[in-house]
Parts: structure tokens; sequence; C-alpha cells
């Protein structure tokens, strides 16, 4: 996941089991390495100076203790409001585990793929998280197999739908993580923007309708959330975008913002896709993903409900953050990973259902997990700080995280938790939330594809141009994109 960064997450038939994973949640470069003497797979007894795990955790019943690192932030983690609980739960480990220790590491998200390739070749760390789709795929082959591990320790998968187990089972690297979180998308807004527009509220139930200004009901999709993005988009004279006399260039707010991380992810609010042909090197965009991108530059440079590049990065609208938290957009697409920072929106949000694209509706998912690098020098050590990580630490991390959990029996419990947090409105419909699982992007967009960080490096060149640059020929930049992704892929 990315947050502000995040995320903001394994190969198509992984990004399918993870979906059907999460509904039944929400609802009701090389090998792997040889496991280390005396862990799992060893032929040795374990060292003399082996740590016993205490009573109530999960890991090895004993491993050598270690001085660990924590890598972060390939997903969400950077942000000021969470590294007090990341560093808090990382210096547990030297209490729950005698001998050792978790160095917690910050990279920020823009710098920590880059940082990380570094490091991979001189002094890697041990384990990284939280760490999504996007990152897994970006670093294919460094993950070390835990299934030996989970079997040698007796870990309780059971505790998990075995479709989210499944889903990070690689067919090249085997078991590399361990169910966490999950992060649906939906629809935030702002209740009093639609009040004072005299506007319905956009729907919270899914294949339902809206009721237009004139009292006629719509579709709830993409045709009927520009024409009510554009009542909502206001000048600083109070006109409206669809009204004579607008100023496009004195906007105070905005009707609409989408999810602009990455423009596979802005697509894929669309329709389910990724960019690999099914011969695994042929460039292929999806006809969705480029009906968004127009939507998307036309929003932004000829209808004016969406904000450029110039105005998304000033401080007014939140300096290249979440424009959303600026409170001066009514409507936003983004991941639950936004709780991190909605508060700073105001009082008055609430969720709604995401529209639908030809009469499908598509919520594009992030999950989290943490992993360990199949070059740690403690391996064993590290596997008992995953599981702390992943249990005991799990209910402080995931509220600082906005993560719902991977655990269902946990999802209920979050939720009440994370509605009491400060500055959040006394009621938010939750169960949006939940709902939107079952529109997960299957294929999910962050899937692995060829020259991966190379590939983003391309999409990230023409998100920066196309927000900066108007009158453009969308259909031209399009083929030039994907020309440009494809020569890379065959370089």
């Amino acid at each position: 996941m990315d947050s502000r960064t995040v995320q903001p997450r394994v190969p198509r038939l992984l990004a399918i089991l993870a979906a059907s994973a999460f509904v039944a949640s929400a609802c009701g470069p090389g090998g792997t390495n040889a496991p280390s003497a005396g862990g799992p797979g060893g032929s040795g007894p374990a060292p003399s100076t082996a740590i016993t795990a205490p009573p109530g955790t999960f890991g090895l019943a004993s491993f050598a203790p270690a001085a660990l690192r924590w890598y972060c932030c390939l997903g969400t983690g950077e942000d000021p409001t969470q590294q007090p609980v990341e560093k808090k739960v990382a210096d547990q480990i030297a209490t729950v585990f005698p001998g050792s220790s978790l160095k917690f590491e910050v990279v920020t998200y823009d710098s920590a793929r880059n940082t990380l390739s570094t490091q991979l070749g001189s002094n890697p760390p041990d384990i990284v998280g939280p760490v999504g789709i996007g990152g897994l795929a970006a670093f294919q082959g460094q993950w070390l197999d835990l299934a030996p591990y989970i079997a040698k320790s007796n870990y309780d998968l059971s505790q998990f739908n075995q479709a989210a187990v499944d889903f990070y089972k690689s067919p090249t690297e085997g078991e590399i993580g361990i169910p966490f979180d999950v992060y649906p998308s939906m629809v935030w807004y702002k209740k009093d923007f639609f009040q004072e527009a005299g506007l319905e509220e956009p729907p919270h139930q899914y294949n339902t309708q809206y009721k237009m200004p004139d009292g006629s009901m719509a579709d709830w999709n993409y045709d009927t959330l520009k024409t009510i993005a554009m009542k909502l988009t206001v000048d600083k004279n109070g006109k409206a975008a669809d009204e004579a006399g607008f100023d496009p260039n004195s906007i105070v707010q905005y009707g609409f913002e989408p999810q602009r991380d990455d423009l596979r992810g802005l697509g894929a609010y669309w329709g389910a896709g990724n960019l690999t042909g099914p011969d695994g090197k042929t460039v292929v965009i999806p006809d969705a993903w480029k009906t968004a991108w127009k939507f998307f530059y036309d929003g932004m440079w000829k209808d004016h409900f969406i904000m450029n590049g110039k105005v998304y990065a000033s401080q007014e609208f939140n300096g290249g953050g979440y424009a959303f938290f600026s409170g001066r957009v009514a409507m936003s697409e983004n991941f639950l990973w936004t709780t991190y920072g909605v508060a700073d929106a105001g009082t008055d949000w609430d969720l709604a259902a995401i529209p639908s694209n030809n009469g499908k509706v598509t919520s594009p998912l992030n999950a989290d997990t943490f992993g360990i690098l199949k070059n740690s020098k403690n391996p064993d050590a590290a596997f008992a700080a995953l599981t702390y990580l992943l249990g005991d630490a799990s209910d402080e991390l995931l509220q600082a995280y906005g993560g719902m959990p991977a655990r269902p029996a946990k999802q209920d419990a979050f939720f009440d938790t994370l509605g009491k947090s400060a500055g959040f409105p006394k009621e938010v419909d939750w169960q949006v939330a939940k709902d939107s699982v079952q529109y997960a992007d299957v294929p999910n967009f962050e899937a692995p594809m060829p020259k991966y960080n190379e590939t983003l490096d391309i999409l990230s060149k023409y998100l920066s141009k196309w927000t900066t640059t108007p009158g453009l020929d969308m259909d031209a930049e399009i083929n030039q994109l994907q020309k440009d992704i494809q020569a890379k892929w065959s370089s």
C-alpha cells in the first residue's frame, strides 16, 4: 500500500485468489535460501545460545538471538503519525525475545525501491514491510520461502481464510508472506458540500441509483459522478463548473479527486487489468484504462472538476499529498488507508460506493504483509520477529495503518476502534468498506510485469506530463506510452 506514498501490491492467479479470500473475510534475483542449522529444515540442533520463545508468540521454539533490521517503507509506514507506533513495536522485540533487537528504519516511499535495491547487494535488511503486491512484485526472487518456518513452528494459518493464505504463495518463490491486512477502495465524500449544494449524497450501497437534482434516477456511474462533481466544483465567486461565468483559474473547491498515485491504479477503478499480455512480454493497455485516463485528463483541462498537477501540488490543496485532506474536495476515490490523515478533512465526511463503468463496478484492492529477504543473515530470529509483528503487535499496527485485519475474527473490533479515532465523525458507514471488497480488481493492477521498476518510472513520467500539460492528443499519448514501455521490455 502507498500512503502519501502508499501504496498505497504476485501473479494473476494470486490476485484472483486474493480477491476471493478478502471477500470471504470482509463478509463474515534467484531461488530461496536454505534454512539455517537449527531452524526449519536445518540439520543440526539449535545453538546453545538459543532463545526460548515465550508463551503467546507464534515463532520458532528456539533460535539464536540477533540484531535485526526492519526496512520501511515500500508501502505505508512513513507518516509521522505512524512512526511512533512502529518504533514502539520494534523496541518491544528486545523484551519479548531477550538478546534480540529490531531496528526500525524509515526510507521514504519515493526512495524506498532504489534504496532497497542498493542494500540488497551489500547490506540487506531482514524484515521488509508493510509491503503489498507492488513491492513484492518489484523484488520478485528476493523473498524467503516461509513454508518450512511455518511448519516447524506450527504457526496457525487456520485463523485466516485459506484463499488469503494462498494469496502469498508464489509458484517460483514459495510462501513469501502471511496475511496481515487489506485495503478496499471507496468514495470518500464531504457531506456538508452536498448539503450546501442541495444535492443528494452519493449512494452507500452498490448497484443502486442516484437521485439527480431534477428528481430523476440515474445509475451511479462515472457519467453521473461527473455531472455531480461539476456542480460541486466552485470558483471564488460561488459559480459552479456547469454554470455560465465559471472561472477555472480561481477554483476554491473541487468536485472530484481520483486516486492518482499510479496510472495503473487510476485505470483500475474503471476496470480490472494489468499491462502484461498473455505471452508475458507484450504490453497491452486495457481499454477501460484508456477511457479512465481520458476522463482524468479532460476532467483537469476541459471540464475543470479535477485539479491539475500545479493545483494538486499547491499548499492550499495539501501540497501534493492527498487533496481530500485539504477539506476542499467533495469526493475522492481512495483506499481504506486514507484513514491515516482523513481527520484533516473535517468531521463531516462519510463513505460511498465506487461508481460503475459500463455496468460493472471495480474497487481496486491493496493488501499488505511483512516479508523476510532470502539473504537475511538471521532468518530464524527474523521469522520470530515477523510473527510478533503479525500477531501480538498487529492490533496496534493495524490501527496505525488503517488496514482491515485479514483475520475475520478481528474485523468488527477493528472498525469499532477505528471509528473512535480523534477527529473522526461520530458515525461513519464502515459497511461500505466491507462491501467494497467483493468488487476487488482481478487481476490486480500491481501484479508482476517485465522491468517492473523501470516501467513504473515510465508511467510516472507520463502521469507528470498529463497533469501539467494541456492540449495533448490523448490517443497519441497513450499509443506512445505503450511503445515506450514495450521498448523497455524488449531491451
